[in-house]
């Protein structure tokens, strides 16, 4: 077996699509730099991974849009991207390429890279067990290795002969088990005796034109109720937010007393009594925070009409999967309207006894999902190098 030192200077490429799995990969990037510190780390990722010497080869914002029909305008941009990339890796030969979620772009560009000999790992595994499970079968011919982030997933992968290892989750890492909700106060310049509300929307352009009407009209009804409300709204960039300003503006928004932040969803999530959010990975964030929450979604009308039917659960929204029962409201594309998503939040903000069940729940959600996860992932990831080069 090959040792650390011998492949310390040979490269190792990486693809995150948004910001949850830009995060995500910076948790395995700093267990791989203790071994590897020279190592060439490159492909497509955002501002947490270069912290880590990773160096992106295109901006991810390229490649950040959901929706069956909102990719569509993208597609020629987003394959052509896809496709230089392969080039370029299939001519340089990293010890290791490795594709951080993103499945509809990761996948397609692993089957090529395998099929020419170049090992793959798959980090977070496609949500298979939620719907489209068939792509089981495709993740066989285009992953070396998955790495699986909850504990169920690992027998999934495993009875379909494809090699598995659960690594626990890096935001339950991340975010600690008991929030600093005064630190976060001060921080955030709130105070101490308010009553915060976190609006998360959503990182991505689409996200944030199909769902900043209805979250931020709930907020201003939400405001009506009980004046005395702060908002604080992390905007995952400056795109992001100069897109939500103009949304707010077309939407007739623009008097809702809303507080925008530059990054910080931590600290705000930490700062809040409750929060609305979009579904997905910051859906598990809020869950980590020990927050009640309202869990939302809205697309593109096609896209929903089809997506719809394809779900194997009755739940979209990960603390409710995880639980396996509905802990928080989701209200999900017509319901989630200005008012019904108001009504919903106010219960989460005035209900003693829910909020004090909900940080139970999810505190045994934490410690679940609780693992070293930087140095589980960059130890499957070496032992996937080793067994290349012998």
């Amino acid at each position: 077996m090959a040792s650390s030192a011998e492949i310390a200077n040979t490269a190792i490429a990486m693809v995150a699509g948004e910001s949850s799995g830009d995060l995500l990969a910076s948790r395995l990037l700093s267990g791989l730099r203790v071994h590897l510190p020279q190592a060439r780390m490159h492909g497509i990722g955002g501002a947490k991974m270069a912290e880590h010497g990773f160096v992106s080869d295109w901006p991810m914002e390229k490649l950040t849009v959901r929706g069956l029909f909102e990719v569509i305008p993208r597609y020629r941009e987003i394959k052509s991207i896809q496709n230089a990339l392969r080039d370029q890796l299939l001519a340089e030969k990293p010890a290791v390429f490795v594709g951080v979620d993103y499945p509809g772009f990761n996948l397609g560009l692993e089957m090529q890279l395998k099929q020419a000999g170049i090992p793959t790992v798959h980090f977070i595994g496609p949500q298979i067990w939620a719907w489209r499970g068939g792509r089981i079968k495709k993740i066989a011919k285009a992953v070396s290795h998955m790495l699986v982030v909850f504990p169920f997933e690992e027998e999934i992968y495993r009875q379909a002969g494809i090699p598995v290892t659960y690594v626990g989750h890096p935001l339950a890492e991340v975010i600690p088990l008991l929030p600093d909700v005064a630190a976060a106060r001060v921080a955030l310049n709130l105070p101490a005796a308010a009553k915060v509300i976190a609006i998360l929307p959503g990182s991505r352009m689409s996200e944030l034109k199909y769902n900043t009407a209805a979250f931020i009209g709930a907020a201003k009804l939400l405001a009506r109720r009980e004046p005395g409300l702060h908002f604080v709204v992390p905007m995952a960039g400056a795109k992001q937010r100069e897109y939500f300003v103009q949304l707010l503006a077309q939407a007739g928004l623009t008097d809702v007393p809303l507080r925008l932040l530059d990054g910080q969803s931590h600290t705000a999530l930490a700062a809040a009594d409750a929060v609305l959010v979009a579904s997905g990975t910051a859906s598990l964030e809020v869950a980590l925070f020990k927050k009640p929450m309202v869990i939302a979604y809205r697309m593109m009308r096609a896209s929903w009409e089809i997506m719809r039917h394809m779900g194997y659960q009755p739940w979209i929204g990960l603390p409710n999967i995880l639980a396996r029962e509905f802990l928080v409201p989701e209200l999900l594309q017509d319901a989630a309207t200005p008012q019904a998503l108001a009504d919903a939040l106010w219960q989460q903000l005035s209900d003693v006894s829910l909020q004090a069940s909900l940080r139970q729940r999810f505190t045994e959600m934490h410690h679940a999902l609780l693992r070293d996860t930087a140095s589980a992932s960059a130890q499957a990831v070496l032992r996937v190098m080793n067994m290349a080069k012998d």
